[in-house]
């Protein structure tokens, strides 16, 4: 099964859909399915937990994690891919215990939205906000850069969602997998790598519409 043009990612992020976005085979060679975070919802969720089965995340530009006051999770960050994880969290309206479907979909869309407040959320929660670096996937070739470049470029909120791909035997899913995956779910696929390349032959530069804010 071969690539899908970004126009088409595009087409389907910008309708609510699920695209799955695969990395470099010597990074983490993986692949996440990714959609807008204002587009989540109960079904969605469900897709991810039981047959997607990894962590549920939602990637964000540095602007938002500030304005709804996310700190990083640690300090020192070890992690050998430098995933900006923030602190966990979860909607306190409407939301219960957070980890069901339902509620972390609301989470997600107020995540999206542009009026939720740093104190509409509790802390810890059941979703993992990441913090994507400023440059897009031209400084960090990532899924969390790749989810806000594609949200963005789809013209949505620029909070995406993913979700790692896990075998039925909780190993990860390589490509040979990804594309039967793909397949039984109706899913297109495209690469970090393609999305770069892209980005440069439309002269889109992801710093023009995400500038720092880093002092």
């Amino acid at each position: 099964m071969g690539f899908a043009t970004i126009e088409k990612a595009l087409e389907v992020i910008a309708t609510g859909g699920m695209v799955i976005v695969v990395d470099d085979e010597n990074r983490e060679n993986e692949g996440d399915v990714v959609m807008a975070a204002e587009f989540a919802t109960t079904q969605a969720l469900t897709f991810m937990v039981s047959r997607c089965r990894g962590i549920v995340c939602a990637p964000m530009p540095e602007r938002i994690a500030r304005r709804l006051e996310l700190p990083l999770m640690v300090e020192r960050n070890t992690d050998s891919m430098k995933t900006a994880f923030t602190v966990s969290v979860d909607l306190i309206a409407g939301v219960t215990t957070g980890v069901s479907a339902a509620e972390r979909a609301l989470t997600l869309r107020a995540l999206a939205a542009d009026d939720t407040t740093a104190q509409a959320l509790s802390r810890p929660g059941h979703i993992f906000p990441l913090i994507a670096r400023n440059g897009g996937v031209e400084e960090r070739a990532g899924h969390t850069e790749a989810a806000v470049d594609l949200a963005e470029l789809a013209g949505l909120s620029p909070v995406g969602v993913i979700c790692e791909i896990l075998k039925d035997d909780g190993s990860m899913a390589r490509r040979a997998d990804l594309d039967v995956f793909a397949q039984q779910h109706e899913l297109i696929i495209i690469s970090i790598a393609e999305l770069i390349v892209w980005k440069a032959a439309n002269a889109v530069s992801t710093k023009q519409v995400r500038p720092s804010l880093v002092a």
